[in-house]
């Protein structure tokens, strides 16, 4: 018999690439690639209940293990091994193997690509917390020998889904600027759409909100979530201090909406320092950095400046936590300006972005700035969709000339921008305006 399977577990957007995976004929061991805690080990042992049996190595728990790795990496030995190890069986076409926390064992990770080379009929995944530090340790690692997924905490709909509001998920994601929605559902998603940012995406917190109802428990999980992220920074390399990461970590926070500038972190800090750890944050999924173009062509990542560059972080409700927001008054205030305090609204557009991408390759975030003294000009995102490039500005509220928009549609000669805030959607000359909860729909157009 393998791992009992826990109860609890909400729908993910992944589930489905799960299963596709599984019954692959061209199946490739599998890597699931995401910021810990953001339910990668629940979604594997969901895809478990499709097996006979299921065995879970976890190399942090069962360090023991790692000697068992040591020797000869060929399959049938290290199957062998395992199964007399774990007194269980390793059937390949009826096994799920799991290699949790993967990281610690650097030679199990070299050992995926021949387990895909001499026994690809063996359902095998791996995955870790602190994942992309162990690959960037080994450039040449299974190129084309692995296939990786990347997660995220839950979108949007995930969460709609968790809280039973399936219905409200498909009105929300058929609606358009043609066929808005009822202004009374347009109201409720919005309400749901304000619970959500502050609750965040993380598992642990959803899950503590759909029992509960209550935002102060859902809190209390997001203030153990941000201790144990932040004890985590010791584990991430030595030549930057835990101190100053968690620095850096908290400046991405108090400089989100704009572009990211070395000298706010403080005086006395290193330049060399700030970025290599913003890149450790970033290799921990903990921060998504949008990375301004030139937009004059596809691909966009073809003029960029890596110069300047804005920092997203990966959970709103950690994002709130942090800054401190006030709850009541986000909930309750009618004026947006407590929703726009952070740029919060702008960071989930890049979320839900993200988040409903294709999942089996990293997706890449870009703004536009033109700097003119007469006309500066800013776009919160651009983004490529098939052969087209598409202006995004997010706003708080409905105001706004959306001058930047307008001029970037004139220099690039671009027919349609899209403007999301709060509002219903609605057209008006060359701007289609959509709802914030409107970005998978409009990604699925």
């Amino acid at each position: 018999m393998g791992t009992k399977i826990e109860n609890m577990y909400f729908k993910r957007f992944i589930d489905s690439y799960l299963i596709e995976w599984k019954d692959s004929s061209e199946r490739k061991p599998l890597l699931l690639r995401g910021a810990r805690q953001v339910g990668k080990s629940s979604a594997v042992k969901n895809l478990a209940q499709h097996f006979d049996n299921y065995v879970e190595i976890n190399f942090e728990e069962n360090p023991g293990l790692i000697e068992l790795f040591e020797g000869d990496l060929n399959p049938q030995f290290l199957i062998q091994n395992l199964s007399v190890f774990l007194n269980q069986e390793i059937v390949p076409q009826k096994t799920l193997l799991f290699f949790d926390e993967i990281q610690a064992c650097p030679r199990a990770l070299a050992s995926l690509r021949f387990f895909y080379e001499k026994m690809p009929e063996l359902h095998l995944v791996a995955a870790g917390s602190l994942l992309e530090f162990a690959l960037s340790e080994l450039p040449t690692f299974g190129v084309g020998r692995i296939r990786s997924l990347f997660m995220y905490p839950f979108s949007f709909d995930e969460f709609l889904g968790a809280m039973g509001e399936d219905k409200l998920v498909n009105a929300k994601n058929t609606a358009n600027t043609s066929t808005p929605l009822p202004t009374a559902i347009h109201q409720k998603i919005n309400d749901f759409l304000k619970v959500y940012l502050l609750v965040g995406g993380m598992p642990e917190a959803i899950s503590s909100y759909c029992k509960t109802k209550s935002l102060l428990k859902a809190q209390e999980v997001l203030d153990d979530l941000i201790v144990s992220i932040k004890a985590d920074f010791v584990k991430y390399k030595k030549r930057v201090p835990a101190a100053r990461i968690s620095e850096i970590f908290d400046s991405v926070i108090s400089q989100s909406g704009g572009k990211f500038v070395y000298s706010k972190v403080g005086q006395n800090v290193n330049h060399g320092q700030i970025k290599e750890a913003l890149e450790l944050l970033i290799q921990a999924g903990l921060v998504y950095p949008v990375t301004h173009t030139s937009a004059n062509g596809i691909p966009l990542g073809a003029e960029t400046d890596p110069k300047k560059r804005k920092m997203i972080l990966y959970d709103t409700g950690i994002f709130q936590r942090i800054l401190g927001l006030n709850i009541s008054d986000f909930l309750f205030d009618t004026d947006t300006s407590v929703i726009n305090k952070g740029a919060i609204a702008e960071q989930f557009w890049a979320l839900e972005y993200l988040k409903n991408s294709f999942p089996l390759q990293a997706t890449s975030l870009y703004y536009w700035h033109r700097e003119n003294p007469n006309a500066n000009a800013e776009l919160d995102y651009v983004i490529q969709k098939g052969s087209e490039i598409l202006p995004i500005e997010v706003k708080s509220s409905g105001k706004g000339s959306m001058q930047s928009l307008r001029q970037f549609l004139s220099d690039k000669n671009i027919p349609f921008g899209y403007r999301f805030s709060l509002e219903n959607y609605s057209e008006y000359q060359q701007i289609k305006s959509c709802p914030l909860y409107g970005v998978k729909a409009f990604l699925d157009e």
